[in-house]
Formats: C-alpha cells, sequence, structure tokens
C-alpha cells in the first residue's frame, strides 16, 4: 500500500477504504502522528485549498470530511498514547442558542481538526452558560459561534458577553460566522473576528493561535 492511498482517500472522500488504510499503517508500526502529520492533515488541506478555489464544492468536501472523522476516530487512543504526540490548542465550537443548523460548522469543524486543532462540538441550540463550561473545561483557545437565522444574532451577543464579563475567560478569542453575520456585526458585538467561509475560519483561529 503506498503511503500516499490515505492522503489520496481523504481527499477523494473514500470512506470505505481509509480505515482498512489507517489500520494497515498503524499494524505495520508507523507513528499515529506520523499518519495524522503526514498523511490526514496534508489531504484535509488539501481539500480546504480546492474548497477555496472552488474546484470542490460542499457536497466532496463533506465526504473528504467524513472520510477525515474515520481516520481520527481510529487514531484516538492510539494518539492518546502516544508520547511523541503534541499539544494540540483547543477550540470550541457550537451554533448558538436557538438555532439547530449545523451543516456550516460541521465543515468549519472537520475543516479545524484537519489543520491540527482539537475540536470540542456542542452541537446546535447552545446557551452561553454552556459555551462557558466548555471552555473552561477544555482550556480552549478560541471559541467559534455560528448561526443561519437572522432571529438568533442577538444570541451571539450573549455569548461574547458572557465572556467578557468571566474574569478568567475574558480574554479568550472568540470568531463567528454564518450567513446573516458580518464583520461590521462581529465588530458591534465585541468578538473578535468574522469568516465568511470554512477556510477563512480556519486562517482566523491560525491567526489567533500564532500560527
Amino acid at each position: 500500500m503506498s503511503t500516499n492511498s490515505i492522503q489520496q482517500a481523504i481527499v477523494m472522500g473514500n470512506v470505505a477504504s481509509i480505515s482498512a488504510d489507517v489500520k494497515r499503517l498503524l499494524d505495520a508500526g508507523i507513528n499515529s502522528q506520523q499518519i495524522l502529520d503526514e498523511q490526514l492533515l496534508p489531504g484535509m488541506a488539501i481539500v480546504g485549498e480546492r474548497f477555496k478555489q472552488n474546484e470542490m464544492f460542499l457536497p466532496q468536501v463533506l465526504m473528504s470530511a467524513q472520510a477525515m472523522q474515520t481516520a481520527i476516530d481510529i487514531l484516538k487512543p492510539y494518539l492518546a498514547e502516544n508520547s511523541e504526540a503534541r499539544k494540540r490548542k483547543t477550540v470550541i465550537i457550537g451554533t448558538v442558542k436557538g438555532d439547530m443548523h449545523d451543516i456550516g460548522k460541521n465543515l468549519v469543524r472537520i475543516m479545524l481538526i484537519g489543520a491540527g486543532f482539537e475540536v470540542i462540538d456542542l452541537g446546535v441550540n447552545v446557551p452561553a452558560q454552556r459555551f462557558l463550561e466548555a471552555s473552561s473545561q477544555h482550556q480552549a483557545t478560541v471559541v467559534c459561534l455560528s448561526a443561519l437565522l437572522s432571529s438568533t444574532m442577538n444570541n451571539m451577543k450573549e455569548v461574547v458577553e458572557a465572556f467578557r464579563n468571566h474574569p478568567e475567560l475574558k480574554g479568550t478569542k472568540i470568531l463567528i460566522g454564518g450567513a446573516p453575520v458580518s464583520r461590521e456585526f462581529s465588530k458591534s458585538i465585541g468578538a473578535d473576528g468574522y469568516a465568511p467561509t470554512a477556510p477563512a475560519a480556519v486562517e482566523r483561529v491560525q491567526q489567533f493561535c500564532g500560527q
């Protein structure tokens, strides 16, 4: 098996083959961190760049994301035991209270994982207190808020205010995104940034983390 087969499976969204490919490399004694760094992350980087350049479209990217998640699930126990595993910065992501949409959030999540971040996905309809609790529990560097409904935009403001009023979490970087929001809205509620697309969200998180 070519060591590039996993990277190719990510790009092609080949969920069927990636499990066997990852297991074969592990059985061959390949370090789990090496598989992540040299195969999975470069594969998702290609997907992100092609999506950014309109060379891949959302259904294809979601298939790549599913393949990536399948591989990550297999590697997780090995990465946890790996003394060589590097500490990854943690990002909290969720759709704000009142909003049940998650396609955009899920895409950002998997692209952040593909960029090497530890991502805690809180799901949809997430209240401000839950974002605070998760950020404190996981020592998050960045919190990403998603909203698709204009009626839930103000709930982003509630989350930002909750962080800014928290003595230990007030410096947490907060990034917002979703169809109804804008850079101007981000500034008006005191968020640290706005991302119009999933690749842009990854770039902003990397900037926040000094990468």
